[in-house]
């Protein structure tokens, strides 16, 4: 099949697909991702997002720099939450304190930070279910970056949840984050 989704599409066979079918799946430059054992197919994303991801990995990565904390790790890189639960998040953040527990050779078990660019074939499915995903997977935090209206929302666990989101937009606004001590994300510089 050659044609490219317009939006994003689940698949299934009437059964929950595990992780061991999501190593099947085709090499063919779509994001493949398992959500409760739902298969979900995204094309490739656009300039923007791909523009904002690459200033998102580099404003963390040089921080990370001059603050070894943890590590950064960008798309393509597998989130394995369960057998059921397979995603590729744009970017994740997992600190030097958590990494023995969730870092492999091959993918990560979980992540303190979770960031998602949202695309028209990605924005519902990474506003409902990767943020139950997320919330039930214990995510530390989930930054979900829009777009289309130059905002981040970031999402911060309380004990057992998220808590309502703290919104950032406008062109002074400075994301930052607790689990990034010192860490400022100017948006200017994000989605100019």
């Amino acid at each position: 099949m050659s044609r490219m989704p317009e939006r994003e599409e689940p698949h299934s066979r009437g059964v929950k697909l595990t992780y061991d079918d999501y190593l099947l799946f085709p090499d063919d430059g779509m994001r493949h991702e398992l959500i409760d054992g739902e298969h979900f197919v995204t094309p490739a994303p656009n300039t923007r997002h791909q523009r904002i991801s690459r200033r998102l990995t580099v404003a963390l990565a040089g921080w990370l720099e001059d603050h070894p904390v943890g590590e950064v790790f960008y798309a393509p890189f597998d989130v394995v939450f369960s057998k059921f639960d397979v995603v590729e998040p744009d970017l994740v953040y997992v600190s030097h304190e958590r990494a023995r527990e969730l870092l492999t050779d091959k993918h990560a078990l979980g992540a303190d930070v979770v960031i998602e660019i949202a695309s028209p074939s990605t924005r519902r499915r990474d506003e409902t279910l990767k943020l139950k995903l997320y919330e039930r997977a214990g995510v530390r935090e989930y930054w979900f970056v829009d777009p289309d209206r130059d905002v981040i929302r970031v999402y911060r666990r309380t004990l057992h949840e998220f808590a309502t989101p703290d919104s950032f937009s406008g062109t002074d606004a400075v994301v930052t984050s607790p689990l990034l001590p010192g860490f400022k994300l100017h948006l200017r510089k994000m989605f100019e």
